[in-house]
């Protein structure tokens, strides 16, 4: 049975996702749909790009991934189906596939053209699906397309390193449900500069200068629980998709906050990694 996967800035209040979905049944009634998120911020491409990387990896080989991020296709922002890691991914050629095509070379690379074929204002809808199905059924993407080599790329991908790699800075991607500030410095790259040198982290006012391997790790479980007082504490992990990520301690927005809300961080804001001569 074809799985196909759903990621959206749709939200849960309209018809699109239904409408989708039903879209897909009426075309192919073996099939099982998954939804990965309906909540992207809207038109928020490396949230989008950051979500569906760290997701896709669960699904089984030739999973079919149908990405509704800023779709409506005009000169400059066509749409692909991309073959890559034996997953197929259906998307606007607008720099969402870029954070995993960094990675990961893709094995094939088609600008859809079936849209002569098809009257739409809803390509999600139409477009997506259309392609969708016919690569759940055995169909291959050079029925759908025309073959291309390159994707645009995404703004702010890889962070900025100095002439004499003493600084790194970076830029906030993705806030989670938690209130998690995710950044685009991902492990390898950090270690890479780093060479084993100390650092420091800041973050608008806030500096680090340790990063934890897990959450708990602040906590100095040889203290009296009521003692603590661990809730609300800034920390710096490498999160499960090994991104930089800037966490409070079991944050809650609504009563010990957030590193979103108490450190005034942003999507795009800027997050700065200054090694030390030792």
């Amino acid at each position: 049975m074809a799985i196909i996967t759903l990621t959206t800035d749709f939200g849960e209040k309209d018809h699109f996702a239904g409408a989708t979905k039903g879209a897909i049944y009426s075309e192919l009634e073996d099939v099982r749909i998954v939804d990965i998120s309906h909540s992207i911020s809207p038109f928020s491409i490396p949230e989008a790009a950051y979500i569906i990387q760290n997701a896709y990896k669960s699904f089984p080989k030739g999973t079919i991934h149908l990405i509704g991020i800023d779709s409506e296709i005009n000169p400059e922002n066509k749409h692909i189906a991309v073959k890559l890691d034996d997953h197929f991914f259906i998307c606007a050629n607008n720099g969402i596939m870029s954070m995993i095509c960094s990675e990961i070379a893709p094995e094939k690379i088609v600008e859809i053209n079936i849209h002569d074929k098809i009257q739409t204002s809803f390509p999600v809808l139409d477009v997506f699906v259309k392609a969708a199905c016919h690569i759940a059924r055995g169909g291959t993407l050079e029925v759908i397309g025309k073959s291309i080599n390159t994707i645009k790329p995404l703004k702010n991908l890889v962070p900025y390193v100095n002439d004499d790699k003493t600084q790194i800075i970076g830029s906030v991607i993705y806030i989670d449900n938690y209130g998690n500030v995710i950044t685009n410095i991902k492990k390898n790259f950090f270690e890479t500069i780093q060479k084993g040198r100390p650092f420091v982290i800041s973050a608008r006012n806030n500096k680090f200068k340790s990063i934890f391997e897990k959450y708990s790790d602040i906590v100095n479980f040889d203290i009296e629980e009521s003692k603590r007082n661990d809730e609300g504490r800034g920390l710096v992990v490498f999160n499960s998709g090994d991104f930089l990520e800037i966490a409070v301690y079991k944050s809650n927005s609504s009563t010990v906050g957030s590193a979103s809300t108490l450190m005034g961080l942003g999507l795009m804001d800027s997050i700065s990694v200054n090694f030390i001569k030792v």
